[in-house]
């Protein structure tokens, strides 16, 4: 089985999110793929899975299986066109988990099509407060995570939120955003997870899903070009139109190799 490491949301070596991408020459197990994924040890390891003339995908942590997962999705849909399954003006759809995506490589931008997410103003519970150990400019949940925009880019880069207060909020994980200091980007943001095993996501797409429609609501703009200040960093663009969010990421593989188990 052929397996690639691919940094995302980068043209640059060592920076952007990491995934595994595994092309399965056979139908495997859930818990094969769970120890895979764990072995390899990055943030997401993709398995694409070729049948009935359709790509299935499914994206597990080195703890858990995901519903969905922007980066792996994108990481997926490089390495098909790159390795020649699929040509590179034809678009890719994916069947998942979490319904059918689609893929396509726009001057050398792969465009992946999401379902938008919402999320609704709440009151900041007290832990969330206690763990990020800022005051929020704003604070919402989805069906998914809480989002916060606080006031500065600075604060957004500097935030070492308390993991373990994060673990036990009853959400999938915590965006933290603000609008960018640079002319290049509109936004920053961060992305904690612990629920998913990621203490911090170096470069999130479903998150963008979310912060795409609050951020048009703010702005009053439906494209934007986002950056997510982890330790390694990634760019984004990401457009809004109605319920649905148009991600785009470049791509640049890093290993290339041979599964044999």
């Amino acid at each position: 089985m052929e397996l690639s490491i691919i940094n995302t949301f980068t043209e640059q070596d060592f920076s952007g999110n990491p995934a595994a991408v595994c092309f399965l020459s056979d139908e495997k197990e859930s818990s094969w793929m769970q120890i895979v994924a764990k072995e390899i040890n990055l943030p997401t390891t993709a398995f694409i899975g070729f049948l009935n003339g359709e790509y299935h995908l499914r994206w597990f942590t080195p703890s858990t299986e995901i519903p969905i997962c922007g980066h792996g999705t994108l990481a997926s849909s490089f390495f098909l066109w790159e390795k020649g399954f699929v040509d590179k003006d034809k678009s890719i759809t994916f069947h998942t988990k979490s319904g059918v995506l689609k893929a396509r490589l726009i001057n050398g931008w792969v465009q992946l099509q999401f379902p938008a997410i919402i999320e609704e103003n709440v009151v900041a519970p007290e832990l969330l407060i206690k763990a990020l150990g800022v005051e929020p400019v704003y604070v919402g949940k989805s069906r998914l995570d809480y989002l916060v925009e606080v006031e500065s880019e600075e604060i957004v880069r500097n935030l070492n939120p308390n993991i373990d207060l994060i673990a036990q909020l009853p959400v999938r994980g915590v965006i933290v955003t603000s609008l960018s200091n640079a002319n290049e980007f509109d936004f920053v943001s961060r992305f904690f997870s612990p629920a998913q095993g990621i203490i911090e996501d170096y470069v999130n797409g479903s998150s963008h899903c979310c912060l795409g429609p609050y951020w048009k609501n703010k702005l009053h703009k439906t494209d934007f070009t986002a950056y997510q200040a982890s330790e390694r960093g990634g760019i984004i663009k990401v457009k809004v139109l109605d319920d649905t969010i148009f991600l785009s990421g470049k791509s640049i593989t890093f290993f290339e190799g041979k599964l044999t188990v």
